[in-house]
């Protein structure tokens, strides 16, 4: 399966449309998606692409010259710059759900052990510092958390955050996200898990905020905090996609890998984990690229691909 999820990254970076792009004109001109963001211009969108890039990353062992080729083409010294500067001029471009992504891929390039990795984490240098100070900056000016089930989600965001910057060595930053969390999730209790999910989650607001509070809270604070927050996870049911043709309803295959894999931290039901993977996996390799253009990513952590390195 995972040489497939190779094929499907590779094809995803030769694939320059159909693209979303997001972009406020600001001079009246007209711009191409790779001009503004020369390494991260395909996929369906910035973000996908970021994941697609560190799922390659991840997977280098499985194909390293096919996957070397394609990153050298991408993960380059200006490029990379180019990103950078584009995130410091639009500091709203792809928060928090972006910025997430492309420091867990720099965090995934950092601590490669493959000999070419050296050459994109040097690369990536003015895109981390660039991600690092807004996201401070953001965690400093946030009052309140986003607690949707698509790319706003703060939680979620969060926690990708703290798990990069603590392998980047970047400490503010990874103090700040485990103070932001107390602040606007350690009180926290009761949660109506039964009115998820939505018609278009790829996330489960529930589980997110669960995923990170594990990483934040210490073991005896956090087996207290979970019962009282979520009592009963046994509840929880794949979701069943009628209509997956349609990309926001699509989502909802997204959000049966999402659980999957935060499910498998936060409890010990194999039975659970497994009926959310298996309900979502057929779809991962459809061949249709509203699910192509990001649904690997997904599969390949609900299937125990880790993170950042080869555990969590």
């Amino acid at each position: 399966m995972n040489q497939r999820y190779v094929e499907i990254a590779l094809q995803n970076l030769r694939t320059e449309s159909p693209h979303q792009l997001d972009h406020v004109v600001r001079d009246g001109r007209a711009y191409s998606v790779k001009e503004l963001h020369p390494a991260f211009h395909t996929s369906y969108d910035w973000h996908s692409c970021v994941h697609m890039h560190w799922l390659l990353v991840r997977l280098l062992p499985e194909d390293p010259e096919a996957i070397r080729e394609a990153l050298d083409r991408t993960l380059t010294p200006d490029a990379l710059a180019a990103e950078a500067a584009y995130l410091r001029s639009s500091p709203s471009f792809e928060r928090p759900y972006g910025w997430a992504w492309a420091l867990v891929l720099a965090a995934a390039v950092s601590t490669s052990p493959d000999p070419a990795a050296k050459k994109w984490a040097a690369a990536m240098t003015p895109l981390v510092a660039a991600i690092v100070d807004l996201s401070n900056e953001w965690l400093r000016g946030a009052a309140r958390p986003v607690r949707s089930g698509v790319h706003s989600n703060s939680a979620f965001a969060l926690a990708l955050l703290l798990d990069a910057a603590e392998a980047l060595g970047q400490d503010e930053l990874a103090q700040a996200v485990r103070d932001k969390a107390r602040t606007w999730f350690a009180e926290d209790r009761d949660c109506p898990i039964a009115w998820e999910p939505s018609g278009e989650d790829f996330l489960s607001p529930a589980l997110s905020e669960a995923d990170l509070m594990r990483r934040v809270l210490t073991d005896d604070e956090f087996a207290a905090w979970l019962p009282a927050f979520l009592p009963d996870l046994s509840s929880l049911q794949p979701v069943e996609v009628r209509y997956p043709i349609d990309g926001r309803q699509g989502h909802l295959q997204g959000l049966n890998l999402t659980r999957a894999w935060q499910l498998a931290a936060l409890t010990d039901d194999e039975q659970q984990v497994m009926a959310h993977l298996e309900a979502a996996l057929p779809s991962v390799t459809s061949g249709d690229f509203n699910h192509d253009h990001w649904l690997a990513t997904f599969a390949y952590l609900a299937q125990g691909g880790g993170l950042i390195t080869s555990a969590g």
